[in-house]
C-alpha cells in the first residue's frame, strides 16, 4: 500500500517504536510475554472457520495467505523499516509456511515471537535515540533521508540502523525547529515524545495483540476483513448508534498526555463550562470521593474507559490549563451524548439568477455516514437512529420551503450501513433495481426499491471524493445508472464494492447471554451497481470533475495490498429518468472549467496540487537546514494531506460551509436548473 506521507508514517513509526520501555523510562529492559489465554486460542480457531466458510473467496488459510500476514504483520509494526535488523525479518518469513498449522491448533506463538523481538529491537533504538538526542548535531552537513518507504530496506545491523536514527532525529529536530521549537525545548519535546510513547505501547496487553495480529490474519485476504477486540467493537458499536453515556468531550493523546481536543455541544461537560479544550488531564476518580488515578502516560483507550460511566454517575477529574499550570479537580455527572455531528447535516443556500432576477433555493445536505442503531433496531424501539429517517426529515423540509434541487455531500462519507443505503437511495428513486450482490458461491441477489414512492423528484446532485467509499458508491452509482442526478466530485470514488459480515464471536457461544469477544468482519459479498457494473478498485466516475487534493492522495482501493478486482455481471431492466444527458453533462461542465479558470481559490488549488506531486514525486529528503527551510513550502500539501486524512478519520462539531468548493457545486447546480427550464420551455 503507498504511504500517505513521509511524516504521517513518522509519526506512526513513533507510535510503533515505543512497543516496550527501556530502564531509563522506569520500565523492564526486557519484555516479559504474555502466554495466550484459552480464550484467545478459541478467538483464532473461530476466526480461522469463519474465514474458510463465509469470506468469498472461500480460501482456507494456506501458505500464500500465511506469507501475506507474515508481511502485513511486520508492517503494522515497523512500517518505515527502522527497527527490526533484516535478520529478523528473513527469520519471520521462514515461518510463514508453518503459521498455517500453528493458527489451526489456535498456536499463537508467532505473534508473541514478533512482539517480543519487537521489544528488543525498541529497546536498543530508543537507548540510541536518546543518546543522539543528548549530541549536537552539525546541520550544514548536504544529506538526504529517504522518504519512500519502498525504497527502504530493513537495517542490517546495529551501526546501519544507528545511522539511520540518526538521520530521523536530524529530521525530527528540524520540523520542530520549523514550527518554532528548538535548541534544549526541541529535544526535551522529542525526549519526552519516545519515553511516553514507549510507556504507552509497553502497556499493549493480549486484546491489542491478538487485534493486531489476527486483522494481519484477516488482511491477507483482502484489506476489509478484519478483527475487531472487544474495545474496537464496542466503539465501532457506538459510533453506528451515535449516543454514548459519558462526558461529552473528545480527547487525544499528546506526547503522554491525555488533551481535550474538543467540547460537544449540549454535553456534560459544555453545561458544566469549567474544562476547555487543549486542557491535560491527570488524573481521574469515580464518584465523589473515589481516590483520583494518575492517567500521565496511560493509553488514551483506558482514560477514556475511566471517564465513560452511566448517565447520572460523577467522574471526577483532575486537570491542567495551557494558562494555568496549577492543578484543579472538576466534577462532572455523567449524562447521555447524542453524537449529532455524525448526523445528516442540512442547509438551504440562494445561488443563481432566474429571468425574473429572483435567486435559486438549492438545499444542501451533508452526510458524513449511512448510520444505523442496530441494537435499537434489534429491540423494536420507535425512536432508533437511522439515516434515512433523518433525511427524510430533511426532505420533506425542503418541500415545504420551496427548495429547488438538492445537492448530497458524501466527500466524508466511508459508508456504513448497507440496508441505510439502499433506504436512502429509494427516497430519490421511485421503484426498480438498486443492487445486485453475489456471494462466494456465484449465486446474484437483486436488491428492489418496491414502493413506487419517491420523497425528492427534482433535480438531485452528488457530491464526490476519493473518500466515499461502499456504502456512498451504492448510491451514486444507482443515481448515475437511472440518470437522476449529476454525480459531482473526484475524478472517481473509492472503490469499495465488498459487502462484509459482523459475527460477534461470543455469539457462536451462547446466543442468550453472549460473551463479548470482539467481532470477526469478513468480505462475504461484492456488490454491482443495476447497470452490471462493480464499484470495486474502479469505483463510479463523476460527470463533472472539480480540482481536489484529495484526487491524488494514495488512499483508494487500488492502492490497498490485497484489494478484489474490478469485474462485471449482466445488468438488469430497469427505466430510465430523463433527468441527465451527456449534452446537459458536457455544457455543465464547460460552463464549471470557465469559472474554475478565472477562480482564484481554485487556481491555488491547482498549485497546491502541483506543489505537492511534485514533492511526492520526490524520493528524499535534505537534512541540510538551508535546504530543509527552503523545501518547507513543498511541505505545506504534505500537512495538508495529513488535515484531509485526518478531517475524513475523525468526528467533528461541524457546520455546512460555503466555500469557494462548495460554492461551485451550486453554481452548478444552478445552472442545471437553468438549463432545465430552458428545456422545459423549449
Amino acid at each position: 500500500m503507498s504511504s500517505p506521507s513521509f511524516r504521517a508514517l513518522t509519526r506512526l513509526a513513533t507510535c510503533v517504536l515505543i512497543l516496550v520501555t527501556v530502564v531509563s523510562c522506569g520500565l523492564h529492559a526486557e519484555a516479559e510475554p504474555t502466554t495466550p489465554s484459552t480464550q484467545e486460542r478459541y478467538i483464532t480457531l473461530q476466526l480461522l472457520t469463519l474465514l474458510q466458510r463465509d469470506h468469498i473467496s472461500r480460501r482456507a488459510f494456506d501458505d500464500e495467505l500465511a506469507s501475506r500476514a507474515v508481511e502485513q504483520f511486520i508492517q503494522a509494526f515497523d512500517p518505515l523499516k527502522t527497527y527490526f535488523y533484516q535478520g529478523d525479518v528473513e527469520r519471520f518469513r521462514a515461518q510463514a509456511n508453518m503459521l498455517d498449522d500453528q493458527l489451526k491448533k489456535g498456536d499463537l506463538r508467532f505473534a508473541y515471537e514478533v512482539y517480543n523481538v519487537m521489544v528488543n529491537r525498541v529497546n536498543e533504538r530508543l537507548a540510541v535515540a536518546e543518546e543522539l538526542l543528548a549530541m549536537e548535531h552539525d546541520f550544514t552537513v548536504d544529506e538526504e533521508i529517504i522518504r519512500d518507504r519502498k525504497l527502504q530496506q530493513f537495517p542490517k545491523d546495529p551501526a546501519e540502523a544507528r545511522e539511520r536514527w540518526r538521520q530521523r532525529v536530524k529530521y525530527e529536530l528540524l520540523n520542530l525547529k520549523a514550527e518554532g521549537t528548538e535548541g534544549e525545548a526541541a529535544r526535551e519535546k522529542l525526549a519526552r515524545r519516545y519515553r511516553s510513547f514507549a510507556k504507552r505501547i509497553h502497556q499493549m496487553d493480549n486484546e491489542e495483540l491478538l487485534e493486531i495480529f489476527l486483522t494481519a490474519v484477516c488482511n491477507s485476504y483482502d484489506p476489509h476483513t478484519s478483527y475487531m477486540s472487544p474495545s474496537t467493537l464496542e466503539n465501532f458499536q457506538i459510533s453506528m448508534r451515535l449516543n454514548l453515556e459519558g462526558i461529552g468531550a473528545s480527547l487525544q493523546s499528546e506526547d503522554g498526555y491525555t488533551v481535550v481536543r474538543e467540547i460537544v455541544p449540549g454535553g456534560a461537560a459544555a453545561r458544566d463550562g469549567r474544562l476547555k479544550v487543549g486542557d491535560r488531564i491527570i488524573g481521574v476518580g469515580q464518584g465523589p470521593t473515589g481516590e483520583i488515578e494518575d492517567v500521565v502516560d496511560m493509553r488514551l483507550t483506558d482514560v477514556v474507559k475511566r471517564i465513560r460511566g452511566p448517565k447520572g454517575t460523577i467522574v471526577r477529574l483532575k486537570v491542567v490549563s495551557p494558562d494555568n499550570p496549577e492543578p484543579r479537580v472538576i466534577h462532572i455527572t455523567r449524562d447521555r451524548i447524542e453524537l449529532r455531528e455524525g448526523e445528516a447535516q442540512s442547509a438551504v443556500f440562494e445561488v443563481g439568477q432566474r429571468s425574473d432576477g429572483s435567486p435559486f433555493r438549492i438545499g444542501v445536505i451533508d452526510l458524513p455516514s449511512f448510520y444505523m442503531d442496530m441494537e435499537g433496531a434489534r429491540r423494536g424501539l420507535s425512536d432508533y437512529k437511522s439515516t434515512t429517517r433523518d433525511v427524510a426529515r430533511i426532505l420533506a423540509e425542503f418541500n415545504q420551503s420551496g427548495v429547488e434541487a438538492v445537492v448530497l455531500d458524501l466527500r466524508r462519507n466511508g459508508g456504513g450501513s448497507l440496508q441505510e443505503a439502499l433506504n436512502l437511495t429509494g427516497l430519490f428513486i421511485e421503484e426498480g433495481p438498486l443492487l445486485q450482490v453475489k456471494d462466494a458461491a456465484g449465486r446474484i441477489q437483486p436488491f428492489y426499491d418496491t414502493d413506487g414512492l419517491a420523497l425528492w423528484k427534482g433535480p438531485l446532485v452528488v457530491v464526490v471524493s476519493k473518500f466515499s467509499a461502499s456504502a456512498s458508491e451504492i448510491l451514486a452509482g444507482a443515481i448515475q445508472d437511472y440518470r437522476r442526478g449529476l454525480i459531482v466530485g473526484d475524478p472517481a470514488t473509492h472503490g469499495k464494492g465488498t459487502v462484509q459480515s459482523l459475527v460477534e464471536l461470543g455469539a457462536l457461544l451462547s446466543a442468550f447471554a453472549p460473551l463479548n469477544l470482539g467481532a470477526a468482519k469478513i468480505t462475504v459479498q461484492k456488490f454491482y451497481r443495476a447497470s452490471g457494473d462493480s464499484t470495486q478498485n474502479r469505483g463510479v466516475l463523476s460527470d463533472i470533475q472539480l480540482p481536489s487534493l484529495t484526487a491524488h492522495l494514495d488512499v483508494a482501493e487500488s492502492d490497498l495490498d490485497y484489494a478484489l478486482a474490478f469485474d462485471q455481471v449482466p445488468p438488469l431492466e430497469f427505466r430510465r429518468y430523463d433527468m441527465v444527458d451527456p449534452a446537459l453533462v458536457t455544457e455543465l461542465a464547460r460552463r464549471s472549467q470557465e469559472r474554475v479558470s478565472q477562480s482564484p481559490e481554485f487556481q491555488r488549488d491547482l498549485q497546491q496540487i502541483s506543489r505537492y506531486l511534485e514533492r511526492k514525486a520526490r524520493k528524499t529528503i535534505s537534512l541540510q537546514e538551508e535546504k530543509f527551510m527552503a523545501e518547507r513550502k513543498m511541505l505545506e500539501a504534505e500537512e495538508q494531506e495529513e488535515k484531509i486524512l485526518e478531517s475524513m478519520e475523525e468526528v467533528r462539531r461541524r457546520t455546512i460551509k460555503r466555500d469557494h468548493y462548495l460554492n461551485e457545486v451550486l453554481n452548478i447546480t444552478a445552472d442545471y436548473l437553468t438549463l432545465k427550464l430552458v428545456a422545459q420551455r423549449n
